[in-house]
């Protein structure tokens, strides 16, 4: 018993994290010593428990702590968000940029996370004061790529720097309205003794960072690497403690950028921004679904036009299918821009309720200009492009697909139908298949041809005769 007793007092003392202090030379040690290394003395160690200072206690710069207060007490506010020249990246963060709000942008390597928030720093700095600290460049080859974005003001700071101890003095004297750190595995906290980019390193610096900008109300942008599997690097919690989550989407071998929103506190994650990489840096593409149906041919088989939505927006999008009969005992299947094992159900319900026969022909799918199709309304699109390049049929450039394709082949409603056959309106389309449920209440546009179809042997005959 007496011995338990022991066991569980130390187990107590380890949970203190306390240490032996030898009262002649202040040598440290984890645990009682009866001589001491250090010094030689006998009997010598006293234990010392150290109560740390809460270190994410808010206090502002001037000094001032946050009490608790009762609700009725606290003064309610009018937030004004500043907005930047970009009207897609505002629309992401749900109006523009609010003070004291923690960002985090994630993004493949050479994407352009770097390039995106200095070109908003560019602009918010004609509206503010901002501090800009890379850790991964040097401040000449920031302005170098400064220069060729836009005009500099006065009030932009460069600040190239790993430190956060630093990186915190600059803060104080500065008083910057915004704040930018790139990246936020490259800087490093004097009080964790790990590396940079670790666990460890990455959850205190950002709970630094997140204490500066609530009680200061700056506007703080941290980029956040990605790991191979294509999920922000750092522990889970760095999601959970910034206030916006945006990914930084697209193929480098395109000129299109996707910024999502998967977290908003101060707005909507359906809403989403798209870009054109130039010489010139990121320019908004405030019209997407043209730029996507520009370079499409009229003819071609294989080809169809699908109203997507991407959150609240709708987009055209192209679909291209090339079919050839295989010269493999097994026929290949390949996808890019779409969702493989969508397509692989698609072309099975096309084999086993439409009649093509599919078993033995090579198919490559993929969606034009590298923007990717991920929802159940462009099954129907995915079907007809198929057909199209089986049957060597073109389909009318003036038709386009909506529609999501069940399993016995029949063509299930999807929603925003009326938003989506506006836009198609909008950039000339004059006959549309949508699902036959779909047609109740809708408000149909002049000179426009909305065909409800229930399933997909129908809209082939329909299609192509």
């Amino acid at each position: 018993m007496e011995a338990r007793g022991i066991k569980k007092e130390e187990s107590i003392i380890a949970k203190k994290k306390a240490t032996f202090v030898c009262q002649n030379c202040k040598y440290h040690s984890p645990k009682y010593l009866g001589r001491c290394p250090n010094c030689g003395a006998w009997s010598s160690f006293v234990e010392e428990v150290e109560v740390a200072e809460v270190k994410n206690a808010r206090v502002s710069l001037t000094g001032e702590k946050s009490r608790p207060m009762k609700l009725a007490e606290v003064t309610s506010i009018n937030v004004n968000r500043t907005k930047t020249d970009m009207d897609e990246f505002n629309r992401v963060l749900g109006g523009g940029v609010v003070p004291g709000s923690l960002v985090l942008i994630g993004g493949d390597p050479g994407i352009g996370k770097s390039t995106l928030l200095l070109q908003v720093s560019t602009q918010l700095s004609h509206k503010g004061t901002v501090l800009y600290v890379s850790g991964e460049e040097s401040a000449e080859q920031i302005k170098l790529r400064a220069e060729r974005l836009g005009d500099i003001d006065s009030e932009f700071y460069l600040y190239a720097e790993t430190n956060m101890q630093q990186i915190r003095a600059e803060i104080e004297k500065i008083k910057p309205d915004f704040l930018i750190i790139d990246s936020i595995q490259t800087i490093l906290s004097p009080e964790i003794s790990s590396v940079q980019g670790s666990v460890s390193q990455v959850r205190e610096v950002t709970a630094e960072l997140m204490q500066l900008a609530k009680t200061n109300n700056i506007a703080t942008f941290i980029v956040g690497h990605m790991t191979k599997e294509g999920t922000l690097a750092g522990p889970r919690t760095l999601e959970h403690m910034v206030d916006t989550v945006l990914y930084f989407e697209g193929e480098r071998q395109h000129t299109f950028r996707i910024l999502r929103a998967v977290k908003n506190r101060f707005g909507s994650t359906n809403e989403i921004g798209i870009f054109e990489m130039q010489s010139s840096g990121l320019v908004e593409v405030l019209n997407p679904s043209q730029v996507f149906l520009e370079e499409r041919l009229d003819g071609a088989t294989g080809s169809s036009i699908v109203v997507t939505m991407e959150g609240t927006r709708p987009i055209l999008a192209e679909v291209q299918a090339l079919v050839t009969p295989t010269m493999f005992g097994n026929s290949k299947r390949t996808t890019a821009g779409l969702d493989f094992n969508r397509a692989s159900l698609i072309m099975a319900v096309l084999e086993k309720r439409a009649g093509l026969l599919l078993q033995n022909q090579d198919a490559y799918l993929k969606s034009a200009g590298g923007v990717r199709l991920d929802e159940p309304a462009i099954d129907l699109a995915v079907a007809v492009a198929i057909a199209s390049s089986y049957k060597e049929k073109p389909t009318n450039p003036q038709e386009c697909y909506i529609g999501e394709i069940g399993l016995t082949g029949e063509i299930r409603r999807v929603n925003r139908i009326e938003q989506r056959i506006n836009e198609a309106v909008k950039l000339g389309f004059t006959k549309i298949y949508v699902p036959k449920n779909s047609l109740n209440g809708l408000n149909i546009p002049e000179k426009t041809e909305v065909i409800g179809v229930t399933t997909i042997g129908e809209v082939l005959k329909k299609v192509f005769g």
